[in-house]
């Protein structure tokens, strides 16, 4: 799908090396945005911009753990130095670590809370001036946090990852409040079930098994039709806000 409205744009998408946020670089690039891929593998980001760029688009890959102060800031640095200021900024870096609760694994749930809850508010630190700057200038400024549908519904196992999800969402909602009024707009998605690694980060041949059942039930997202509802949202003219949109597959109630 094309949209015209995101050429010229200078977009960054944490999580590029996979799943949504590889496919959402991809997507914005090939609509004319110059784009800033984060991640912390660097062969795999080199893979994904390799193939951007071969396809007539522009792309930074950078090195950069969302979960770490001083990456983050160095990321600013280089993108600041090659792009100059960003008017986009999606956050989709994300791990998901289902376990019960009771089994008290703390480091996951610190991983989970890192990387889906301070990382997220990490790169809005790093970015949220050029963002209400752009706006200022007249330009379209986005942000765009990546969610789940497990902020709204409970599933055993995954508590902690749906409460880090349920925390985005909370954010998106107040965050408008705060950047609304500056012309700054905050577009929060809710995907379902999506093809992506996260399925690949469980440690429990269980836990595994029954979410390749609910997959073969209910059917999934490709990583794609997730980052087409990106795509959509950041092209729309710039006093629309698309505030929150949960994307599931047709079977998934």
């Amino acid at each position: 799908m094309s949209y015209e409205n995101l050429a010229g744009r200078t977009a960054v998408v944490t999580g590029a090396a996979s799943g949504i946020g590889q496919a959402v670089a991809v997507q914005l690039a090939a609509n004319g945005a110059r784009v800033a891929l984060l991640a912390r593998r660097g062969e795999r980001l080199d893979a994904v911009a390799g193939k951007i760029r071969a396809e007539g688009g522009q792309a930074l890959a950078v090195v950069a753990d969302v979960t770490d102060d001083a990456s983050v800031e160095a990321a600013v640095v280089r993108i600041h130095d090659t792009y100059g200021t960003v008017d986009l900024v999606v956050n989709a870096a994300g791990v998901m670590l289902p376990n019960p609760v009771d089994d008290g694994r703390i480091d996951e749930w610190r991983r989970m809370l890192d990387t889906n809850v301070t990382g997220v508010l990490r790169v809005i630190r790093a970015f949220a001036g050029d963002l209400v700057a752009a706006a200022g200038e007249g330009r379209t400024a986005d942000l765009v946090n990546i969610s789940s549908i497990g902020a709204h519904i409970p599933f055993p196992t995954y508590a902690v990852y749906g409460a880090t999800k349920a925390a985005v969402t909370y954010l998106s909602q107040s965050l408008r409040t705060e950047f609304g009024p500056r012309d700054v707009r905050v577009t929060n998605v809710e995907p379902g079930l999506t093809e992506t690694e996260l399925a690949t980060h469980i440690d429990s041949a269980e836990l595994a098994g029954q979410l390749d059942g609910m997959l073969e039930q209910l059917g999934w997202l490709a990583p794609e039709e997730v980052a087409d509802v990106v795509a959509y949202a950041a092209s729309r003219a710039r006093h629309v806000n698309l505030r929150q949109i949960m994307v599931l597959p047709t079977r998934q109630a």
